[in-house]
């Protein structure tokens, strides 16, 4: 039952991610940008045919096929570990909902929307989305849960 939590926690960043997506599209169009901070922070309507910063474009059979076994491995992790061991289950389920968010553009619109511009220290840091924020969460949260824990559970 526990493991129920961590797909509903998957699944809120899938419909959010989505529908953050949606509104985009139908009231953006593409390059368009709104500020929200200025300086800082904008919505900024963008697609991305390729992987993070834009690399690898068109290799969409390639992103099928990679996203999959990625998906895959994520719940069987989920299910062999997540019971026991909450904070990966956390970190698993968010880099779950954000694979699977980033793979329903990929194979509905053959790009992914991308819309949240933040300049840092006025760098203009690549535009991402909701999936991608949750995946680097989810990333984070796995190594914070590898450093700190999951040595001192071998221990134990």
């Amino acid at each position: 039952m526990k493991n129920v939590f961590y797909y509903i926690i998957a699944l809120f960043i899938i419909l959010l991610d989505q529908w953050t997506k949606w509104i985009i599209v139908q009231n953006l169009k593409l390059g368009e940008s709104l500020p929200i901070i200025d300086g800082f922070l904008y919505i900024t309507s963008h697609r991305n045919k390729g992987a993070a910063w834009g690399i690898l474009q068109g290799q969409m059979g390639f992103f099928y096929v990679i996203t999959i076994i990625v998906i895959v491995g994520i719940i069987y992790y989920m299910q062999k570990y997540a019971k026991r061991e909450p904070l990966m289950g956390i970190a698993l389920a968010f880099m779950l909902g954000g694979a699977v968010g980033n793979f329903i553009d990929r194979l509905f619109r053959k790009e992914v929307v991308d819309f949240i511009n933040t300049f840092i220290f006025s760098y203009d840091f690549p535009i991402f989305n909701i999936a991608d924020a949750a995946l680097t969460i989810g990333v984070l949260l796995l190594f914070i849960y590898m450093i700190f824990f999951e040595g001192k559970l071998k221990k134990e």
